[in-house]
């Protein structure tokens, strides 16, 4: 069996449209990744074809240049919540396995890549709620990929793979029990430990627990320490595992009277929030993205947007009349407006902290962060890397 390399790994999303509107490339802190991933190059009917329409094409060529220029591994995405609508169609059969084996191939030649992220949400499950889907999922993504591994340029690429907090969807649709043959074809899994929490809930809470053993068993729904026991269960190595960590958090209408504890000046844990009035209009094929985005993006702020908009100083500490709770349980904290009554769910420097020495002590690969636009001055970055053991880099 190949042995794989084991470097750390400090990985980070970068969407490329940013590459024009966003986070030009010579503001990206290169130097502080390992590896970079530029986002999404989507999938299609024709499993002959890729499309980066979204992602701005012309900004691939860049972005890998860069990336080679300070030594840091270019990936590119396959799939996203968006992109995986064709996933399960592409490597559903033999015949089709093989074309998306050329496909790829093809596609890294084109692009000089040193790898392939494999986004696909998720296999045999539902995800952005258009996707084809089959119960055969798992194993036929684990088929193309032993087939990927067997072509000339797939046997030598950094592959890696986005995952869910649960395994994938076996047969009977359940979480797989043996994840094993996956970690002989891929580099590494990057757990999605993120979205737990969100305008799909009945309450607020964390969007990126790293724990939540210690909350009410209600309040138990998932979390990056029972997401790397489910998968260290299934046959995954720790040292195969990257955590993935969210750069950003959701925002809440609250109103003030459930926004505290009874009485007191302190936060409430999980309270409830305004729902939104949801789209009347039907989910025609020219609004599929459109709806799949919908319930996702609702309410996201990106940490520097956090910032922006008064709930933090520039160091990312709570503004003064910002009321401020860190979650010992899930360690994140909330911050909550009181004139506006937004209540924001996210991740500071203290919670990257936190996850930094659970990735360190648990014997992680390390972590990839969605996505490298969303931090403010690499407060969230350089937070996560020196508790990990990368140390400080200026």
């Amino acid at each position: 069996m190949k042995t794989y390399d084991q470097t750390q790994v400090a990985a980070g999303w970068y969407e490329g449209y940013q590459v024009n509107d966003g986070l030009p490339l010579s503001q990206i802190s290169w130097y502080k990744y390992t590896h970079l991933i530029y986002s999404f190059a989507e999938t299609t009917p024709d499993v002959n074809v890729l499309s980066l329409e979204k992602s701005n094409p012309e900004g691939l060529p860049q972005f890998v240049a860069e990336a080679r220029r300070h030594g840091v591994k270019a990936m590119a995405s396959v799939g996203g919540w968006t992109g995986s609508r064709w996933w399960s169609s592409n490597v559903g059969s033999a015949e089709n396995r093989t074309a998306f084996v050329r496909t790829l191939s093809s596609f890294v030649k084109r692009h000089n890549l040193d790898g392939i992220d494999f986004d696909w949400e998720y296999p045999g499950r539902q995800g952005a709620g258009f996707n084809v889907v089959s119960k055969h999922d798992a194993a036929n993504f684990l088929s193309f990929l032993e087939e990927l591994r067997r072509d000339p340029v797939g046997s030598s690429l950094v592959l890696s793979a986005c995952a869910s907090v649960v395994p994938f969807a076996g047969e009977d649709g359940k979480p797989s029990g043996d994840m094993s043959g996956f970690s002989v074809v891929l580099n590494f899994i990057s757990v999605m430990n993120y979205d737990v929490w969100g305008h799909w809930s009945n309450s607020v809470g964390p969007n990126a627990p790293l724990d939540d053993t210690c909350a009410a068993p209600e309040y138990q729904i998932a979390s990056a320490i029972s997401a790397v026991r489910l998968w260290t269960n299934a046959g995954m190595p720790r040292k195969q595992i990257v955590l993935g960590v969210a750069g950003y958090g959701r925002q809440y209408r609250v109103r003030r009277s459930d926004a505290f504890m009874s009485g007191s000046p302190f936060l409430a844990s999980h309270p409830p929030f305004v729902k939104t009035r949801e789209d009347p209009r039907p989910c025609s094929e020219d609004r599929i993205d459109e709806c799949a985005l919908a319930p996702l993006v609702q309410g996201i702020l990106d940490f520097k947007r956090i910032i922006q908009e008064g709930y933090l100083d520039k160091n990312g500490a709570p503004r003064l009349g910002i009321a401020y709770r860190y979650d010992d349980c899930s360690q994140t904290p909330y911050v909550y407006n009181k004139e506006t009554q937004s209540m924001v769910s996210y991740d500071d420097t203290r919670s990257f902290a936190a996850k930094g020495q659970f990735i360190k002590t648990a014997g992680l690969r390390g972590f990839a962060m969605w996505e490298v636009g969303s931090d403010y001055k690499d407060l969230l970055l350089d937070s996560i890397r020196l508790n990990c053991g990368f140390g400080m880099q200026l």
